[in-house]
Formats: C-alpha cells, sequence, structure tokens
C-alpha cells in the first residue's frame, strides 16, 4: 500500500508548490507574511521535539520510530501537518480566489487522507498509541 502513501505525498507537495509559485508575492504583503510565519514556527517546534530520523515525509512509519509526546505533540498529533496547512493558509490569504481555495482544499484532503493512514498504521503497531490518541487532538489542541 506504500503507493498510496507515495501518491497523497506527491499530492501535497505538488499543490504546495503550485501555491508557493502564483502566491509568492505573499511574503511581500504583512497578513500572510505572519500566518505563514506562525505555521513556520509550529513546524520548527515540532521539529524540535521529533528529531530528524524518526519521522517520515510519507505517512508510513520509519522502522525504529517512536512516539513523541512532549513539546507541541502533547496537545496534538500531527503538528506537522498543522504546520503545512497554516503555511499555505498564508499563501491563499494573499489571493483570495477560487483557484486557490481550491488549491487549498484538496492540499487539506491530503494531509488529513496522510493523517488517518499514520494512524492507522500506529495503532496496528503500538498500545502506547492507542492510549496517545484518546488522550490527544488530531490537528487543533483541544478542539480538534
Amino acid at each position: 500500500m506504500r503507493i498510496y502513501s507515495y501518491c497523497l505525498v506527491f499530492m501535497q507537495y505538488s499543490i504546495m508548490t503550485i501555491l508557493l509559485i502564483i502566491d509568492k508575492g505573499a511574503f511581500f504583503k504583512m497578513l500572510p507574511l505572519i500566518i505563514f510565519l506562525v505555521g513556520f514556527f509550529i513546524g520548527i517546534y515540532a521539529l524540535y521535539h521529533n528529531k530528524p530520523g524518526n519521522f517520515n515525509i510519507s505517512p508510513d512509519i520509519k522502522e525504529g520510530a517512536s512516539l513523541v509526546r512532549s513539546g507541541i505533540y502533547r496537545y496534538i498529533r500531527h503538528p506537522m501537518y498543522l504546520s503545512v496547512a497554516i503555511m499555505m493558509l498564508g499563501m491563499v490569504s494573499y489571493d483570495v480566489s477560487i483557484t486557490n481555495i481550491i488549491l487549498y482544499v484538496l492540499l487539506i484532503t491530503s494531509i488529513y487522507l496522510k493523517a488517518i493512514k499514520e494512524e492507522e498504521l500506529w495503532c496496528a503497531k503500538s498500545e502506547e498509541y492507542k492510549i496517545y490518541r484518546q488522550k490527544t487532538k488530531a490537528f487543533i489542541p483541544f478542539i480538534f
């Protein structure tokens, strides 16, 4: 089923690339830049607690990966996906067009499908993850 994972990654990164190209002026406007930077710093904070080598850009779980429950991971299970969603929201806020909205919805869909796949794999692998999943939200602390 790795082909499914790779398709989701391809979809996510293709959409991100398109948004970054067509909305490159977002970095010169205050609100889009602030939104983008909020997402960026959420990602940096998540990476600080989830060291390189422990995660994967695909939803497949790396061999020997360990569950991270510190930092932002205490509150949400997918801070890197949240980071991407917020950064790209900053890009879309630069030019709220039907094209950008459709691309953003497709991006969120790919991120959500990646999260579902990742959670299925973690639940099959770890009882600890099932407990962690009950205590945390997926994307937005205390909400969702």
